[in-house]
């Protein structure tokens, strides 16, 4: 079910049903925030929130039908925090498309990026696919308890995904593993692992790609063929040993790919 709110107090108490939240709660808040695109997160006993900035956000109206139709296509109860007027607007620029649309939209990424652990990066290789938390956890396949998105209050169904991006985001989450806790610091010597570079254009055709407003990501598994463009390590771009930082991994891969597509093309 979809509940639309003008006003909104984020701690324990769902003002739908007037008691504390379960698990098919998720709720987005359209603000006027400069400090963020896109925030995600828990806080005081809420349920998981999306906070979406209209003054930062381009694409705004997009993520928030996403987040609307991704939700819903999944059992969700979805809590919206905005006018009527803003949610009318969203929709009818979102006419005609889908969370799991088969192409790439005009300002979507051609690559997308998935970091992981040097030791797990052995095992995607031997297997020939990426996999979701959830599927390698119930072939034991790995001993973490929980993901590391937990301590952003990431809700369990979150795992049964595998996440893609770009920047420093994947580099930071391979550091907060290491960790045992999130870790923002871009400039933070850790192991690096595997930077793995996918066609985007290609998974979405494919109907791979999902939309859930916030992420960009593929259920389940995703085979290495015919996706994977190519894949930086601390030896292959260079580095003179495994210890780097976010940053420094991130740039250094990013500018090597786009020196091998330049090459190519």
């Amino acid at each position: 079910m979809i509940y639309r709110l003008d006003r909104f107090v984020e701690n324990s108490i769902n003002p739908i049903v007037g008691s504390e939240y379960d698990n098919s709660w998720i709720i987005l808040i359209l603000t006027d925030s400069s400090e963020y695109q896109q925030m995600c997160g828990s806080s005081n006993g809420c349920a998981y929130t999306v906070k979406v900035s209209r003054t930062r956000c381009e694409e705004c109206e997009m993520a928030i039908c996403d987040f609307i139709e991704f939700n819903e296509a999944n059992g969700k109860n979805v809590i919206l925090v905005m006018s009527e007027s803003d949610l009318e607007k969203a929709k009818s620029h979102y006419d005609g498309h889908r969370y799991n649309e088969h192409f790439l939209r005009e300002k979507e990424p051609v690559i997308l990026v998935h970091s992981t652990p040097m030791d797990s990066w052995k095992l995607i290789k031997r297997d020939g696919m990426l996999k979701s938390w959830n599927k390698l956890k119930a072939e034991n396949s790995i001993s973490e308890k929980q993901p590391i998105g937990t301590s952003l209050g990431d809700p369990i169904d979150f795992s049964d995904y595998i996440m893609f991006g770009g920047g420093i985001t994947g580099e930071i989450v391979v550091n907060s593993k290491q960790q045992g806790k999130i870790v923002m610091d871009e400039n933070a010597e850790y192991l690096t692992g595997a930077r793995l570079y996918f066609d985007a254009k290609r998974m979405a055709q494919d109907g791979l790609l999902i939309r859930d407003g916030c992420h960009l990501k593929v259920k389940d598994i995703l085979p290495l063929k015919p996706y994977l463009i190519w894949t930086a390590t601390w030896e292959t771009i260079g580095l003179a040993s495994q210890v780097s930082t976010p940053k420094i991994f991130a740039e250094k891969a990013d500018k090597q790919l786009q020196a091998i597509l330049n090459y190519n093309n």
